[in-house]
Formats: structure tokens, C-alpha cells, sequence
């Protein structure tokens, strides 16, 4: 029988490339899996990150298998981004992607008495044939996920199929209220004598269905009367036993869990579950949490899940890789529609083995995760235009979703365009369904742009199911104030951004996904902005898990229909003036609002807010807003002046930059006239790479932007191919017409440097 052997206790690690040891390194760092190198560093504000060659030593005893001829596999549950594994000094497998597993064969390395030394060589050096290349995220390095010995007789369920779990189930509804499930297990070194038998267990551990196949031919279908639909508020699973039977031995068995469930997408309705119109409105999530980077164990990865299910989300976008198996799982026990995708982000490489390793990450992503019903969505790439666009990148694509679509006719396939994609282009009606990360009222662009942007696509292709992948914008805790604003990074006005954003979906059940940008803060050793260097702090929660935002809740009342009400601004907790707004966030019909014990009044809700103005009393004031049996309270502390932590220091304002564009650029004259592009002169038309080719241009750029963007930058093989009209638009608010006028005057001067 198979003996899944759990090693992740008492390993030896060193944080250099100290080479291939000959012996157990008694010397180096004591280690538990899951394990990053990088769990501090990865957000702890130092601008960088260690990006190097690590490796990972443990000896393990050769376990007995009691029938002749059996197997021995190491399963590397993931290793971030390259490994080597070694096995008593021998190389047994090289991999790369540093998002799935893989496993290997191990047998005729093993001694047959003592212990074997497992070594295992880890990187996360950047490179030009590994996914992702450039990304808003950290790359953590490390075994963070765990590994396991696992001992198999010689006829056993495939191991080594692109890690995959040895069963394929597609189980279908019938209108009869039956379901068929397809099934098909993979079976090594079986002769005549073994078969397959399958048997289907309900919730309750109870056989409610069996099926028996020859090895040699184990694909079948299986009929189960009256089957139970998986769905949002009733995620029903079915387990599916699959078992290598010789006469009256079970050699080998493997079990999945399944559920019963159909969907599908109408462009101009939006998206069914089990022929129910159930427009998806969600989350995205990055798996890491603060200073403890991606190693999260199984417990964590289930918390995360419930937080979101609290929310009342019922969609999550994994961004922007292959999870952990235990998040898979929970969101199979909880309910939610995944889109699962792979790290093609950004920037697409020219070496042609990065796309045979998108194609590689895609086989693994699929075949590891067939089985799980809350997947219905396979992600090719993210923002990849960022990059610039090609005939060939256009192509990979083709080929990617080709290859979704032979491997996994099932499910539906998608992708998330960078906001500047050309609503005209080749790079639509490429998968079944499309999203565009959007951040109008963030980078650039009005909070009123949203609406009216969905608008015009769906009337320009009624025939794409569109929706929105990303969209978010920064809430840092300590900010605030009596009128938030873009780019102030307050707590505030992220709560009005997503106000606004709650109401403009809510409009439009026809936008098939929305995926908020995040549900958690997450590392970014990149950023520094906000007053919070190494972090994106667009999360609904804070990174350690602790804190939900103000923004949290305003969602939570549009997407949960448990009764609720939230007293919005707690952290805004002294404040100045005599009269100030007190908002509430509910989902009831109306809210009655207290100020120390004494009635301010009573309103009905309007897009799930109740504004109550309110004279503050001198000192403390208690709030009470009760709305049916649900109550909140906040104090309130009216101050003469508010705390100078409430306002984002000068240095760190988005908006600063913007602001001296004026002075930075000296005095020039401007006309009425419009803005010219010659030709072999630069313009704000001009990328950030053709701009710092010339010297002096970029000298006044760079100026213009404090000297925090270049090529020593983490981020700058993505912002490189950004025009700088572009860039202008993401440093935050509008730009006025007259900066840009003038910066194009200035940079109409210098040559452009082919």
C-alpha cells in the first residue's frame, strides 16, 4: 500500500550557495518546512530582497514497502523558483517554476540500510526562461511548501504525470437530477491481474455508487441517481475512492473529493451557476503573509479562506500562480468560483524556453487541480502588455489557450488586460472570457470612469463576457481626514473608492467577475510609497491578518446578506470641528445612530450607507447604530487639532511630485496650440527606455521624479516600456493639460537615440 511519509521537521539550511555538501552539513542553520529565506526581507521596507542560490540538507531511513519491487518518490510540494534535488549525491530531478509540484523516482538510490542524504538546491535568481519575470510582488525563495517520501509497490497510481494526483473526475448533472462521473485513473507496471474499482462516497462516508475496470482500460462512467449540486451556500462534496485491486489485495489506493456542479457565461447576462443568474463579485489573493512570507501552513491557508467567505464573497481570483493544494481545498469546502491561473505577468521574455515553461506551469496548474470543483476558470496571463505588444506574444497566447482547451474542455478560459489594452485589438476574442484590471480614481483617472468604461465595451463587443480582474486603491490605517482625496493613501478615501466601486457593479450584474484588489496586504520589496516601504497596502485586511479595513465593510454589506451594520472611521478616532459625518455601512433597510445614549436620528439606507451629521460634544463621544437586532459602537474624541500621524507626510505624498512638475521643468513658454510629436525628437509619446538613452532628457526626468525610478530599480524592466504620458497618469489624480504641454515642449528638445 502507498505510505506518504510527512519530512518537513529537522532540516539544515544555508543562505548562500555554498555547493553540493558530500555529507550531512551538521553546521548549518536548523530549518522546519514550509520555509522562505525570504519571510522578512520580502517586506520588511529595505527596497530588496535576497535573490540568490540556497540549499536545504535532511536524511531520511528508506522506508519498507512489503511487497517486492516497490517504488520509492520524493514529492517537492513546490521550490521557489528553480531546483535541483540530489539524493546521496546524485542528481534525481531539475525543475522549474516555483508554484507546483513535481516528484521523482528515487528507488535505486536508496541504501538499503541507514539513512540517505536528501539535498535539495533552491533559486530565486532572476532569469530570461522562468515565470514570472517582472511582477508587483515579491518572489519569495524556499522549500514553503513542504516535502514528503512517499513509497509505492512496483503497479501503483501514477506519481510522475506533471505531479499530478493519479485520478481524473468529471463528474456532470443530468436533467434527471442524476449525474454522471467520468471517471479515469492512471495506472504503472500493472499486468492482467490487477483492476481498478472505484467506489463514490457521499458526505457522510456512504457508498452511493461503483464501478470495477480492467487496469489496462480503467476510464469509465459512473451513474449516481439523485445527486446533491455543489454550489455557493451549499458546497456539497462527493469523494470518488480509486483502488489497484490484484484478486484480493488492494496494492494501491487514491481517493479526490468532487463536486456536482454546471456554469456557464452569457455576455450579456453575466454568469450561471447550475442555471441560476449569479453574478460572481470577489477578491483577488497573494499567498504570503508578514514575516512569514509564502510558508504558511495548512491552518493559515484555511483562515484565509474563511475571511473571505466572512466577506461574502462569492469569487476569488489566486493571483498570479498556482496555490497551495490546502487553499484549493478549502475553497472546495467553502464555496467559491476560483480562477486559477499562471505567473505569465507583465513582461513576456524573447528566449523562447520561457514560453515552453508557461506551457509547462499550465499542464501542472491543470492536471494538479482537475479535480477541484470551485476551479472554473483557467487564467493565461496578467497585464502582459506592459511588456509591449508582438505578433508573437499574440501567438503564445493563442497557443496557451489552445493548449487550456485540449487539456481541459470542462472549464472556461480567461485573462486580465492591462487598463491601456486598446478595446480594439488582437488581443480579444483570444479566451472564452476577458477582464481589464481597471484603477481609474487611483493612477489616473476618474472614480467616475468606471461605470461608463464597462458601458462602452460591453455596447462595442456584446459578444465578450467582460469583467474587472483588478481594481483597488491604497488604505493605510493611521491616515485620515475630513475630505479624503486620491493619492492620500487614507483609510478614508479607500473606503469611499470602493463606495463608489460596490455600487457601479452592483448596477451591472452582467459584468460576468469582479476581483478586488486585494483582500490582503501583501510584499512588494519593490514599493515604497504611502509611508509604508516594502508593502501593497490595497488590501481589505492588513498583511499579518489582524485588522479589517473600513473598506472591508462596505463590501461585506453589499455581498452578505447576514445582517450587519459597521460604524465607519474607528481608527479616525480624534477629530476637530463642530459638525462631522458619521457614515454607516449596513445591509437593513435603515439604521438608527446614538451619541451617548441620546438619539441623533434615524435614516434609511442608500447603496447600503446612512450619513448621520452630528455635533460633536466636547471630550468623548459614544456612538450606537443599531439597525433591527444588529448593533455597532465606536468612541469619538473631539479634539481642537487632529494628530499630525493623520495626514500622509509631505515627502510620501503621491501627489507631491505632481505638484512641482512646474518647478522641475524651469519656464517655458506655452501656446494654445496642440502638443507636437516630430519625428526622431522625444515627447511624452516616448517610453522610459527611449527617454534614458539621451542623457540630458533624462536627467530632467529623473528630476521630475525624485530620482526614484531607473534602471537600478527592482521595477524597472516593467515601467521601461511605459510612455511617459503613461506614467504621468499613474503618479496619481489628473495631470493638468499644462504640465503636459510643457514637459513635451522640454522633451521635444532632445533626440531620440535609436
Amino acid at each position: 500500500m502507498r505510505n506518504i511519509i510527512n519530512i518537513n521537521e529537522n532540516w539544515k539550511f544555508i543562505r548562500e550557495d555554498a555547493g553540493l555538501p558530500g555529507a550531512y552539513p551538521a553546521n548549518w542553520q536548523d530549518v522546519n518546512l514550509p520555509h522562505t529565506w525570504n519571510a522578512v526581507d520580502g517586506n520588511d521596507g529595505n527596497g530588496s530582497y535576497y535573490r540568490g542560490k540556497c540549499w536545504y540538507a535532511k536524511t531520511f531511513e528508506t522506508p519498507v514497502q512489503p511487497l517486492k519491487g516497490g517504488r520509492v518518490f520524493v514529492e517537492i510540494l513546490a521550490a521557489s523558483s528553480e531546483a535541483t534535488v540530489y539524493v546521496n549525491g546524485t542528481e534525481v530531478i531539475y525543475h522549474e517554476g516555483g508554484y507546483s509540484c513535481f516528484r521523482a523516482d528515487i528507488t535505486d538510490l536508496c541504501r538499503a540500510e541507514g539513512e540517505n542524504l536528501l539535498v535539495v538546491a533552491c533559486s530565486n535568481i532572476a532569469n530570461d526562461f522562468v515565470y514570472p519575470q517582472n511582477a508587483d510582488f515579491t518572489f519569495y525563495g524556499g522549500l514553503y511548501r513542504g516535502v514528503n517520501i512517499i513509497s509505492v509497490p512496483d503497479a501503483h497510481f501514477d506519481l510522475e504525470y506533471y505531479g499530478g494526483p493519479g485520478i481524473m473526475v468529471t463528474p456532470k448533472p443530468c436533467d434527471c437530477g442524476g449525474a454522471t462521473f467520468e471517471v479515469e485513473a492512471f495506472v504503472k507496471n500493472a499486468d492482467e491481474n490487477f483492476t481498478v474499482q472505484y467506489t463514490i462516497l457521499d458526505e457522510e462516508g456512504k457508498e452511493v455508487a461503483y464501478a470495477s475496470r480492467p487496469a489496462s482500460a480503467p476510464k469509465t462512467t459512473i451513474f449516481l441517481p439523485d445527486a446533491q449540486l455543489w454550489d455557493f451556500e451549499n458546497p456539497y462534496l462527493y469523494t470518488v475512492v480509486a483502488e489497484l485491486l490484484r484478486r484480493n489485495e488492494v496494492y494501491d489506493e487514491i481517493d479526490t473529493r468532487v463536486g456536482v456542479r454546471s456554469f456557464s457565461v452569457d455576455p450579456q447576462k453575466g454568469f450561471y451557476l447550475n442555471g441560476v443568474l449569479t453574478p460572481l463579485r470577489g477578491v483577488a489573493r497573494h499567498q504570503d503573509r508578514m514575516y512569514i512570507g509564502n510558508a504558511l501552513d495548512a491552518e493559515e491557508h484555511y483562515d484565509d479562506a474563511c475571511l473571505i467567505k466572512e466577506l461574502g464573497a462569492n469569487t476569488i481570483r489566486l493571483a498570479h500562480y498556482q496555490h497551495n493544494q490546502h487553499f484549493y481545498d478549502a475553497c472546495d469546502e467553502l464555496g467559491f468560483a476560483i480562477w486559477a491561473e499562471i505567473p505569465f505577468i507583465s513582461v513576456m521574455s524573447k528566449n523562447p524556453a520561457a514560453h515552453e515553461n508557461c506551457r509547462q506551469q499550465m499542464k501542472e496548474l491543470i492536471v494538479q487541480n482537475y479535480n477541484h470543483p470551485s476551479i472554473m476558470f483557467w487564467g493565461l496571463s496578467n497585464e502582459i502588455l506592459i511588456g509591449g505588444i508582438s505578433e508573437q506574444l499574440v501567438e503564445n497566447h493563442k497557443d496557451l489557450n489552445a493548449l487550456v482547451k485540449e487539456m481541459d474542455p470542462t472549464r472556461l478560459s480567461t485573462i486580465a488586460h492591462v487598463s491601456f489594452t486598446p478595446i480594439d485589438g488582437p488581443m480579444h476574442y483570444i479566451t472564452d472570457l476577458e477582464s481589464y484590471n481597471h484603477y481609474f480614481g487611483w493612477y489616473g483617472g476618474k472614480l467616475e470612469q468606471n461605470g461608463p468604461w464597462l458601458d462602452n465595451f460591453h455596447n462595442v463587443h456584446p459578444n465578450i463576457p467582460i469583467g474587472i480582474s483588478e481594481y483597488g486603491c491604497e488604505g493605510v490605517m493611521t491616515y485620515h481626514g475630513p475630505n479624503p482625496k486620491v493619492k492620500d493613501y487614507s483609510e478614508d478615501y479607500q473606503a469611499v473608492y470602493h463606495e463608489h466601486m460596490c455600487k457601479v457593479l452592483d448596477e451591472r450584474p452582467w459584468v460576468w467577475a469582479s476581483h478586488l484588489w486585494n483582500m490582503f496586504d501583501f510584499g512588494c520589496a519593490a514599493r515604497d510609497e504611502g509611508g509604508v516601504a516594502g508593502r501593497n497596502n490595497k488590501g481589505l485586511i492588513g498583511m499579518d491578518r489582524k485588522t479589517k479595513k473600513d473598506a472591508y465593510y462596505i463590501c461585506k454589506s453589499y455581498w452578505n446578506t447576514e445582517p450587519m451594520v459597521y460604524l465607519c472611521g474607528k481608527r479616525y478616532a480624534q477629530r476637530a470641528g463642530e459638525t462631522r459625518e458619521i457614515k454607516v455601512y449596513t445591509n437593513q433597510p435603515s439604521v438608527t445612530l446614538y451619541c451617548n445614549g441620546t438619539l441623533v436620528g434615524e435614516q434609511e439606507a442608500v447603496d447600503h450607507i446612512c450619513r448621520f451629521d452630528v455635533a460633536l460634544n466636547q471630550g468623548q463621544n459614544i456612538f450606537l447604530a443599531v439597525a433591527g437586532n444588529v448593533k455597532d459602537t465606536m468612541t469619538i474624541e473631539k479634539v481642537e487639532a487632529e494628530p499630525e500621524i493623520y495626514t500622509l507626510p509631505v515627502e510620501d505624498d503621491g501627489n507631491e511630485g505632481a505638484a512641482n512638475w512646474f518647478t522641475a521643468m524651469g519656464s517655458v513658454d506655452l501656446d494654445d496650440g496642440l502638443m507636437e510629436f516630430p519625428e526622431g525628437k522625444l515627447s511624452i509619446k516616448s517610453t522610459m527606455a527611449e527617454i534614458h538613452k539621451n542623457p540630458e532628457a533624462w536627467a530632467l526626468v529623473s528630476k521630475m521624479m525624485g530620482g526614484k525610478m531607473g534602471p537600478d530599480h527592482p521595477m524597472w524592466n516593467m515601467v521601461q516600456n511605459f510612455n511617459f504620458e503613461m506614467l504621468m497618469g499613474m503618479g496619481g489624480g489628473d495631470v493638468p493639460e499644462s504640465a503636459k504641454k510643457m514637459l513635451n515642449k522640454q522633451l521635444n528638445k532632445f533626440d531620440l537615440i535609436e
